[in-house]
C-alpha cells in the first residue's frame, strides 16, 4: 500500500463550546488553519483529540466532518482504536465509510493483551477495512507496549498495516524496528515531538505532532527539511523548539496544547473532566517559552 503521508500530521485538538460540545465551527477554522499554513495530514480523534471523553456518536461525527471540511486536500487519519476489539472494528468501518485515508488504532489500553493477544486484535480489525492502518504505541498511556517484534510481524504479515506511530520515547526501541523491517517496506511516525527528527535520521516518513497545533508551519518546515537529508538545518529548528515542546507535555497532554491555543487567541475551549485548566505556574512557564519561540 502507499505511504499514506509524508512530513508533518498534526494530531488535531477538538475545539469545545463554553457548554462542553463540540465546537465544529471552530474545527474546520482549525482545519483551515492547518493546511494553508503547509500541514501533510490531519490526524482527527486521537490522544489529543480527547478521543477518550467522546461519546461514540461524537467521534464518529468529528471524523465525518473533518472528513467533510478536508476534502481531500490532504490525507485525514481517523483515530478508531479501542479496548474492545469489535467497537474499533466498527469504528474502522465506519471511517471506512465516510472516506477516511488511513485509521490511527492504539494499542488496547487497561486490558494489558500479550503479544499474541495484539497480534490478534490488530489482525481482526484490519481484515474488516481495506484502507492503511497505522498502529499507535504508546505505552505510557496504554498499559503495554507493542514489541518491536510483533510490530515487524504485523507489517510483514498483514497487508493493511503499513506502520507505525512511535511514542514510546526510546530511540532504540524505534532503531530496532527499523532493522527487524529492514527487509520490508514500514512507514514509521514520530510520536513524540523531541524525537521527530531522530525518528526521521532513521528513516521515518514524519511525524504525528502535537506541536502542529500551535505551530503548523514550522512543524512542517522542520519535518520537510529531515526527510530531504538536510539533517543539521532540521535539528537546528528541533532545538530551537525543544522548550515549547517539553512545555507541552508539562502536563498531561492535551491540556498545555489547548492552553497554548487559547493564549494565541484561538479561543478552542475547556477540556472535558477528567482534564482540568493548567495549573498557573506551568501555564506561566509555556507562556515565556512560547514567547521565546516567536509564537506569541
Amino acid at each position: 500500500m502507499p505511504t499514506i503521508f509524508e512530513g508533518a500530521g498534526v494530531a488535531l485538538i477538538t475545539p469545545f463550546l463554553e457548554d462542553g460540545s463540540v465546537n465544529y465551527k471552530k474545527l474546520e477554522e482549525l482545519i483551515e488553519e492547518q493546511i494553508s499554513e503547509g500541514t501533510d495530514a490531519i490526524i482527527s480523534c486521537g490522544t489529543t483529540g480527547e478521543v477518550s471523553t467522546l461519546t461514540h456518536d461524537e467521534q464518529l461525527t468529528v471524523i465525518k466532518e473533518t472528513i467533510k471540511i478536508v476534502d481531500k486536500r490532504v490525507p485525514v487519519i481517523a483515530g478508531t482504536g479501542s479496548n474492545c476489539t469489535e467497537t474499533a472494528v466498527m469504528l474502522s468501518k465506519k471511517a471506512q465509510s465516510y472516506g477516511a485515508d488511513g485509521l490511527l488504532i492504539v494499542s488496547p489500553y487497561y486490558n494489558k493483551a500479550t503479544q499474541g493477544g495484539l497480534i490478534a486484535h490488530y489482525t481482526k480489525i484490519a481484515e474488516n477495512v481495506d484502507i492503511p492502518i497505522l498502529l499507535y504505541n504508546i505505552p505510557g498511556r496504554a498499559g503495554i507496549a507493542l514489541a518491536p517484534e510483533t510490530i515487524a510481524y504485523l507489517v510483514k504479515n498483514v497487508k493493511n498495516i503499513v506502520g507505525v506511530k512511535e511514542a514510546g520515547g526510546d530511540i532504540s526501541v524505534t532503531a530496532k524496528i527499523f532493522r527487524l523491517c529492514r527487509d520490508t517496506v514500514i512507514d514509521v511516525y514520530s510520536g513524540n515531538d523531541d524525537q521527530n527528527v531522530a525518528i526521521m535520521a532513521l528513516g521515518g516518513k514524519g511525524a504525528i505532532s502535537v506541536l502542529s497545533n500551535i505551530a503548523p508551519k514550522k512543524t512542517s518546515i522542520m519535518c520537510h527539511e529531515a526527510i530531504d537529508g538536510n539533517i543539521k538545518e532540521a535539528a537546528r529548528l528541533q532545538l530551537e523548539a525543544l522548550d515549547v515542546i517539553n512545555n507541552l507535555f508539562i502536563e498531561v497532554n492535551p491540556i498545555p496544547v489547548k492552553a497554548a491555543m487559547n493564549l494565541l487567541g484561538k479561543e478552542v475551549g475547556k477540556l472535558r473532566l477528567p482534564l482540568t485548566y493548567m495549573e498557573k505556574e506551568h501555564l506561566s512557564i509555556l507562556e515565556e517559552s512560547m514567547k521565546e519561540y516567536g509564537l506569541l
